[in-house]
């Protein structure tokens, strides 16, 4: 059954993903230490976007002021995951800029 948040929805899932796998990643990548920032970012994203998908999912009142936090941590995350040249940040970075702009976009419907 799809919610009028649906497009959202996917985006943030995607996201939830990219990031964990993104953290996963960089905890393994040799200067680790040097990626704290990163793991944290991601960490935090894919905790906002799992928040969000539930909140869109329950069609709540609350869900713009949800998305409108997840816009803009997944700009910061993606603004981290840019810094860094590993293929796992650059691909995080996308789906955290892809998020960012359908959260944006719903909020603003």
């Amino acid at each position: 059954m799809f919610n009028e948040y649906q497009s959202c929805i996917e985006a943030c899932s995607r996201c939830e993903i990219a990031c964990e796998q993104c953290a996963t990643a960089c905890m393994k990548e040799p200067n680790a230490n040097k990626m704290l920032a990163c793991i944290r970012l991601d960490l935090e994203c894919a905790a906002i976007c799992r928040a969000a998908v539930q909140i869109m999912n329950l069609e709540s009142n609350h869900a713009n002021v949800v998305c409108q936090v997840c816009a803009d941590i997944c700009i910061a995350c993606a603004e981290e995951c840019e810094k860094h040249e590993h293929e796992h940040c650059r691909y995080c970075a996308k789906m955290c800029r892809d998020c960012a702009a359908e959260c944006m976009s719903m909020v603003a419907a």
